[in-house]
C-alpha cells in the first residue's frame, strides 16, 4: 500500500527512520512516494528463499558474488527500497556496501516476488522497474508465486525490456550468472 498523507511530500530516507516501527512493516521509498507493506505472505517468502537458494548455491560453486535477501539498496535520499533478492558480484559488492553494510548502489540483478494488491503490484511492474532501469541493475526478475511466472527484464539500449516470460520447465539462465540454469517450477514448489 502506498502511503503519502500529504499532498505534494517527498519522502526521503530520513523520513522513514522517523516513522513507527511496526512489526512486520517494511517502509520504501522509491522516487520520493512511500511505500508501506505489511508482512508477506508464507508462500511468497518461501518463493524468495528458493530464488536465494539456487543464487547463493550457484554463487559458492563459482566463486563470482553473493546473494542475499531482504538487502536493503539505498541509492539516495528519495530511492531507498528492500528488494526480496539481489545478486552482485564481488568485485561490485566491494564497492557497493557502506559502513554499516547496506548497498549504497546497484547489485547487477535484483528479484522481486509479487505481493498480492494492486498497489505492491504496481510498485514492483512500475515504480521499482523504472527505478532499477534508471539506476542501471543488469536484470531484473520478477516472479509471480500465484501463477508460477518469471518475467525476465535485461538491459537493453540503458534500459530495462521484458526479454522473457517463463513458465513450468521453462529454464531461467543469465549472461551474468555463466552456467547458471534453473527449471522455474523449483521456484514454485
Amino acid at each position: 500500500m502506498s502511503y503519502t498523507p500529504i499532498q505534494g511530500v517527498r519522502w526521503t530516507t530520513a523520513d522513514i527512520e522517523l516513522l513507527p516501527e511496526n512489526e512486520g512493516t517494511r517502509y520504501e521509498v522509491v522516487d520520493g512516494d512511500l511505500f508501506m507493506t505489511r508482512a508477506p505472505h508464507w508462500k511468497h517468502q518461501r518463493t524468495c528463499g528458493k530464488f536465494f537458494r539456487e543464487l547463493d548455491t550457484w554463487s559458492e560453486s563459482s566463486g563470482l558474488g553473493e546473494a542475499s535477501i531482504t538487502a536493503g539498496v539505498l541509492f539516495g535520499e528519495s530511492d531507498d527500497v528492500i528488494p526480496d533478492v539481489v545478486w552482485a558480484s564481488h568485485e561490485r559488492l566491494d564497492l557497493l556496501l557502506d559502513e554499516a553494510g547496506h548497498l549504497t548502489g546497484v547489485p547487477e540483478l535484483v528479484v522481486e516476488v509479487l505481493s498480492a494488491g494492486n498497489e505492491n503490484i504496481r510498485r514492483d511492474k512500475e515504480a521499482k522497474l523504472k527505478l532499477y532501469s534508471s539506476r542501471g541493475v543488469e536484470e531484473y526478475w520478477i516472479a509471480d508465486w500465484r501463477l508460477k511466472k518469471v518475467e525476465v527484464y535485461r538491459r537493453e539500449n540503458a534500459r530495462l525490456v521484458l526479454v522473457a516470460t517463463l513458465i513450468n520447465d521453462d529454464e531461467i539462465i543469465s549472461p551474468l550468472l555463466p552456467g547458471f540454469s534453473c527449471v522455474v517450477s523449483k521456484f514454485f514448489l
